[in-house]
């Protein structure tokens, strides 16, 4: 076997973070009566909150926002699309969110079989996440997962985020791994695969929506299934 540590990403790689979020926003969306306070519906409310949340994400991974203002922000840009400035309501949204969102238990199709086939074959099987560490915790708990890992490293206890090379080498170091006998799976090129890729690791793209890629930065390995991980591991 050429691997010994397999490494995964949490959100959009085991766990269904579009599928557990929009369960958590439907019951905020009816909780706050938003029909009612001019948000034409759920699906609008929805797709303004995915792109504003992405756009703070990639400034917190970037240092210009801290993790504080992103729980707030999203909710209050948000409601500003529907033209409703109230921030004592932006900041409940932001707590209930956090509060229910990691009791959601949607995983990717496949994800609980081939952690189990990795365990039976005796792979340490770690995790690197950006999100924040108990709320991590929280969702792997809740949708059964926890017990697979042998370290999970979060950005918020190491103090670096992916894609930056500091975090994939306090990991590599924490599981007294080696770069070249350890693989990185995540769902974003310029993050998981690009941060893998620069620390040396190789890396598995997994790409469930068979998105175009572009630029020089080729994965290792490409997947649409998380099956397919049995044909390379």
């Amino acid at each position: 076997m050429k691997y010994k540590h397999i490494f995964f990403d949490l959100d959009h790689t085991l766990w269904d973070f579009e599928a557990n979020s929009s369960e958590v926003l439907e019951e905020l969306y009816y909780h706050h009566g938003l029909e009612s306070r001019g948000v034409s519906s759920f699906d609008a409310f929805y797709k303004s909150f995915s792109v504003h949340n992405e756009k703070l994400w990639d400034r917190f991974r970037k240092g210009f926002i801290n993790r504080n203002e992103l729980r707030v922000k999203r909710f209050r840009v948000t409601l500003l699309d529907f033209k409703i400035g109230d921030d004592k309501l932006s900041e409940a949204m932001g707590v209930q969110f956090l509060e229910l969102l990691p009791t959601k238990t949607i995983l990717f199709p496949h994800a609980k079989e081939v952690l189990e086939y990795l365990t039976a074959k005796d792979y340490p099987i770690h995790l690197i996440t950006n999100g924040f560490e108990q709320t991590q915790l929280h969702k792997m708990r809740s949708s059964g997962i926890d017990h697979f890992f042998t370290h999970v490293i979060t950005s918020e206890s190491v103090g670096s985020l992916k894609p930056y090379r500091e975090i994939f080498d306090f990991a590599i170091s924490r599981a007294a791994a080696t770069t070249d006998t350890s693989i990185m799976i995540g769902d974003a090129l310029d993050i998981d695969v690009l941060g893998a890729f620069n620390a040396g690791i190789d890396q598995v793209y997994f790409n469930p929506l068979s998105l175009a890629t572009t630029g020089d930065l080729k994965p290792t390995y490409t997947i649409q299934s998380l099956h397919e991980l049995k044909e390379i591991l």
